[in-house]
């Protein structure tokens, strides 16, 4: 079985993931079949940056999202945009909605800064 997890990246006290398709046997670290997105929590907001149109294909091969995945793409609204694309909804369309909502962020913004 598929599943669609974060993959973690980055140093010591310092994390950002890579959302990728991997084999659910594989280790969190290890072999995984394709690269979907990146997600920063440090950022303020986070910045989570999706290939909507692979995470949509893979989800309709039968790919599960992990748990907190799944709350992630609540988050920017994946979620409601593939059950409209499984509905029947162009995928062109669906994409360029993405496009429009994504927000602006300072990348050298960073939470910690903000706590000094």
């Amino acid at each position: 079985m598929v599943r669609i997890r974060l993959r973690r990246t980055g140093s010591t006290h310092q994390p950002s993931f890579r959302l990728v398709a991997a084999d659910r046997e594989s280790p969190r670290d290890g072999r995984y079949l394709e690269i979907l997105g990146s997600y920063n929590p440090r950022t303020e907001p986070s910045t989570i940056e999706v290939q909507e149109a692979r995470v949509y294909e893979w989800m309709s091969k039968g790919a599960q999202p992990s748990e907190s995945v799944v709350q992630l793409f609540k988050n920017i609204g994946l979620l409601d945009r593939y059950a409209r694309f499984k509905a029947g909804e162009p995928v062109e369309t669906l994409l360029t909605e993405a496009a429009q909502t994504k927000p602006v962020v300072n990348p050298k913004t960073r939470r910690a800064a903000a706590k000094k």
